[in-house]
């Protein structure tokens, strides 16, 4: 699994909310796809997938609001997976 965690843009940013999921539980992601529009006091921007995989979960719903650092949603990348 491979948490997806809200980045920090910019030196003055400390939270944001989660707009819309692009993707959703079971949804095939490639690495740097877009899967949330997240916003913040100043701008809105996407946030892409770290890895390419399945999303396994969503942690916070639509609308939430998030801090930087925080995993908001996991990818199972099939790493450790039985042959």
């Amino acid at each position: 699994m491979t948490d997806v965690v809200v980045p920090k843009w910019g030196a003055t940013m400390d939270e944001a909310t989660i707009v819309q999921w692009l993707k959703g539980v079971g949804d095939r992601v490639a690495e740097d796809e877009p899967i949330a529009e997240m916003e913040t006091d100043k701008a809105t921007a996407e946030i892409v997938s770290p890895a390419a995989g399945t999303v396994a979960e969503l942690l916070v719903a639509q609308d939430a609001d998030v801090v930087v650092g925080q995993v908001i949603a996991r990818i199972d990348t099939g790493e450790g997976a039985a042959p």
